[in-house]
């Protein structure tokens, strides 16, 4: 990319249609730990990918993922996105390989110039946002894919980030969440004012599920499965947020009401083995069936008799939505952001977390038919279709970069016309 002088931001509010219609695009520069298997890649990808090039000028950077994570380097490839990978940038916290990360960052950021710099995840959130300012980036946003303040770390570690968001948030000019629940949860650990929070649910291409009926049948056939055998549904990392650990134990409860109930857990992460010595020790055997990365989703969730999410934190979990896009059955945790996706259990069934009984009973009650499970996701299809669509999100973001460059040009304005209040 040319290098851009400071004259470029010079955009006056009385002429704030020039932001649209300038021959120099908004330089946004998005930044992200790693692309690893999951929604908040696919967030970033699609967010990249998306904004009108018209408009803006979109550079992704993004560190390495681990071993087990896989990634999703062949969608933002597919979406012909620009992307930066820095190879000491990366999840775990390691000072030498963050210093080195962060001056990374910073010449970056002096070289490329850009209006916005758009950090997403609390490790690219730390690194970018410090450089940012020292690099004097016009505006900074952060964006909350959910918080790791429960179910990472032990109370005083999560205290301890918890008062480095703080800090962070200082120099932040917008803080987003996913969710309600996500935005009043940072408002109440004091993580920024809620007046600076703005809430931006996520955006999907959700179009490839409308149709996933169609497809019925055609991953029994490959799996061996019976046509009468119920299947239950996990699609996500396997790590230890995620507690398949509580969902494996269900299963050994449900097959007292419902023996011909078969698991199948989609995804991979560092703890799938620990996950299939647990399925093993429970006696589970052929009724729980680790399938690992599929990026054949359609022929997943057209075969689902009811899709599970068991996490003992999250924030809007995609696995979810693109289950109830294809008018699956959904049963999850109340964590997080998934009680605003569900909509207090108007869309899909609730439990506790980690609570293996409560969340067996639910399954069989959603298997059995014992309850509204058709109904509520016939309501939920609907819903998400509407309110997580990727024009949607794009729409939302372009709204808040616009006003966040006015009101920065604005208090620049000011700072001109004003009289100095004394001498150095």
């Amino acid at each position: 990319m040319p290098s851009l002088s400071s004259l470029d931001l010079e955009i006056t509010v009385e002429k704030s249609s020039q932001l649209q219609s300038a021959s120099r695009r908004i330089r946004v520069l998005r930044l992200f730990s790693r692309l690893n298997i999951g929604g908040p890649a696919i967030h970033v990808i699609l967010t990249t990918a998306g904004l009108d090039p018209k408009r803006y000028d979109s550079l992704l950077v993004v560190g390495r993922e681990e071993d087990r994570e896989g990634n999703f380097l062949n969608l933002a490839e597919a979406k012909g996105i620009p992307l930066r990978i820095i190879p000491t940038f990366g999840r775990r916290i390691d000072p030498l390989r963050d210093l080195i990360t962060l001056v990374s960052l910073f010449r970056l950021m002096r070289r490329e110039r850009p209006d916005i710099v758009h950090t997403h995840t609390a490790k690219a959130g730390a690194l970018g946002r410090v450089a940012a300012r020292l690099a004097g980036v016009p505006v900074v946003v952060h964006t909350f894919h959910g918080s790791v303040f429960d179910g990472y770390f032990g109370p005083s570690v999560a205290r301890f980030f918890q008062w480095i968001e703080r800090i962070l948030a200082l120099g932040t000019d917008t803080i987003v969440a996913v969710s309600e629940r996500v935005a009043a949860d940072l408002a109440e650990r004091k993580i920024a004012p809620r007046k600076k929070i703005e809430v931006v649910p996520l955006g999907l291409e959700l179009g490839r599920f409308q149709d996933v009926q169609q497809r019925r049948g055609e991953l029994r056939r490959e799996l061996g499965v019976p046509p009468r055998a119920r299947l239950v549904g996990s699609v996500g990392r396997l790590v230890a947020i995620k507690d398949l650990g509580t969902l494996l134990r269900s299963m050994v409860q449900l097959s007292a009401t419902q023996p011909d109930a078969i698991l199948l857990v989609v995804g991979d992460g560092p703890d799938r083995p620990a996950l299939e010595m647990e399925a093993e020790r429970l006696g589970l055997g052929s009724r729980a069936r680790f399938l690992g990365f599929r990026d054949d989703l359609e022929r997943i969730y057209a075969d689902l008799d009811v899709a599970v999410n068991c996490s003992l934190n999250e924030g809007t979990p995609v696995a979810l939505i693109e289950a109830m896009a294809s008018g699956v059955p959904v049963l999850a945790t109340a964590v997080g952001g998934t009680p605003d996706l569900l909509d207090e259990g108007r869309l899909g069934r609730l439990v506790p977390p980690g609570d293996p009984n409560a969340l067996a009973r639910a399954l069989a009650e959603s298997l059995s038919g014992g309850d509204d499970s058709a109904q509520k996701a016939a309501l939920a299809r609907r819903s998400v279709l509407q309110r997580f669509s990727l024009d949607r999100l794009l729409g939302d973001l372009d709204r808040l970069y616009l006003r966040l460059l006015k009101s920065k040009e604005a208090v620049r304005l000011r700072g001109l016309h004003e009289p100095a209040s004394g001498s150095f």
